[in-house]
């Protein structure tokens, strides 16, 4: 082949790739602000997500059940919700929650796999509802907990509200002699 005609089928695939890439950025909406209150609240939620995550996985299945006492969450139903709320969450964005999801039913799961599976997607939604919104509509009105707030306090509660539970799980974690996993990492570095 002819170096020109090379270099020709070169560009137009190197276009097309482009084309595409930038196509599936619209479609996604995920791509991150570059500054700004969202790129700060974002920050934050994606590492709420990696804990939640490997607190989840450092918890054995049997212990999804355990509760420190009666009339309180168990770690099962504290990660489902986590679950539940960010899907509600959402909801305060105008994003309701995907066809089939339970919020209600999210808390009464057990099982290990399918509740990891279940945080997952439920703060990838969340996310992505927080990716859609345009930094300009912060103080845009919203309705969250029975009274009008805006979308800048409704991203507030979430990164308030949710430490409180990753709080909940690592002591309930430190009474089953669970080691948060990112406290095991920092204590292997140490040695």
């Amino acid at each position: 082949m002819h170096r020109g005609a090379r270099f020709a089928n070169l560009s137009i695939a190197l276009t097309f790739f482009l084309v595409l890439a930038h196509a599936q950025d619209e479609k996604n909406s995920s791509v991150y602000p570059t500054k700004g209150f969202r790129l700060e609240f974002l920050r934050g939620y994606d590492d709420l997500e990696k804990k939640f995550l490997s607190l989840a996985e450092a918890f054995p299945d049997g212990k999804y059940t355990w509760r420190p006492m009666d009339g309180v969450r168990s770690v099962g139903e504290i990660l489902g919700h986590v679950a539940g709320g960010n899907y509600g969450y959402g909801v305060w964005l105008g994003v309701q929650p995907p066809a089939g999801v339970d919020r209600q039913g999210l808390e009464k799961m057990t099982d290990k796999s399918k509740l990891i599976e279940a945080i997952k997607n439920s703060f990838d939604h969340y996310r992505q509802a927080v990716l859609k919104i345009p930094d300009e509509d912060l103080e845009k009105a919203v309705k969250m907990l029975n009274r009008q707030g805006t979308i800048r306090e409704a991203l507030l509660f979430v990164a308030a509200h949710q430490p409180e539970h990753l709080g909940q799980l690592i002591a309930y974690a430190r009474m089953n002699g669970v080691v948060p996993p990112w406290t095991a990492e920092r204590q292997q570095q140490k040695k």
